[in-house]
């Protein structure tokens, strides 16, 4: 069983990354009531699920028929999949595209118990169910009609992964862009309270100073100027933060506004995607994708 030439491989591949799709866009469908377009590219393609469904159809072959066996192999299997896939994903795009740190019993966001699981009886179901369906019409086509099929789907699917990991590493970059702004937006600001506090503290003063001081015209004079002299230097930091302040929230409008379509699809299509680093930063693109939308 399962001895396949290189194309029916690639087409199996291609079909379990439909369905893979189907289940996904479905569930966060209905959980988010509204349609997602659930995934990594834009084509109706999990790729995910495609490595995973071959990857457990490959592990069941020496325990064929040992349904304890095939669960477990599916389940070890698929969530060491899941997991490097995870890991590598978040190394290169900055970002969690699927998250279950909320999840019981999960290993750093990327697998958890429950999937685990949910990926060995899924394993059972696909060898014992829905492969042999799906085996037997892939039977029925042409080599011909296969390899035109998986050369039409193939470049297609490497078309638009190269589109959506450009997409991707570009959103990474914005993620971290704007974690800087934000991170000087934040020192601006503290500078500026700063300043303000000190100079209200320092003019207390000196009018404190002046009231106690005995009315000499030089002194006076004196205190005046120096009271004028801090006030003025003072107020050109100030404007010097205010300018910088400006500048930054300026900036930071620009890269959320020009976010291109790509970027901005990816978000829309993974919805509960995360970041440890640049959370503060992937929320506000969210939202902006969301207004996008409207």
């Amino acid at each position: 069983m399962y001895v396949y030439t290189w194309y029916q491989w690639l087409l199996f591949f291609f079909i379990y990354c439909f369905i893979g799709w189907v289940i996904e866009s479905t569930y966060v469908s209905v959980k988010s009531f509204h349609f997602v377009n659930r995934g990594f590219l834009r084509l109706p393609l999990l790729p995910l699920y495609g490595s995973g469904a071959i990857l457990m159809l490959f592990l069941s072959l020496p325990v064929k028929g040992n349904l304890l066996l095939v669960f477990l192999f599916g389940m070890v299997g698929a969530s060491v999949l899941e997991y490097l896939t995870g890991y590598i994903m978040e190394r290169l795009f900055k970002m969690k595209y699927w998250d279950y740190s909320k999840n019981p019993l999960n290993l750093n966001g990327y697998v958890c118990l429950g999937t685990s699981i949910a990926w060995g009886f899924l394993t059972i179901l696909l060898t014992e169910v829905v492969h042999r369906p799906l085996e037997w019409l892939v039977f029925r086509l042409s080599a011909a009609s296969c390899i035109f099929l998986v050369t039409g789907i193939g470049i297609l699917f490497v078309y638009d992964t190269i589109q959506s990991t450009k997409a991707a590493l570009d959103l990474g970059k914005v993620l971290e862009s704007l974690t800087k702004i934000r991170a000087e937006l934040e020192e601006v600001q503290v500078q500026m309270s700063l300043l303000k506090a000190e100079t209200a503290q320092k003019v207390s003063e000196l009018k404190s100073e002046t009231m106690q001081m005995a009315a000499s015209v030089k002194e006076e004079t004196m205190v005046k100027l120096t009271s004028l002299k801090t006030e003025t230097t003072n107020a050109i930091k100030e404007s010097t933060l205010a300018e910088r302040l400006q500048a930054l929230t300026e900036t930071r409008e620009k890269i959320t506004s020009r976010l291109t379509f790509y970027p901005k699809g990816l978000l829309r299509r993974n919805p509960s995607a995360s970041s440890r680093m640049f959370g503060e930063a992937l929320r506000e693109l969210k939202e902006n994708a969301k207004k996008f939308k409207k």
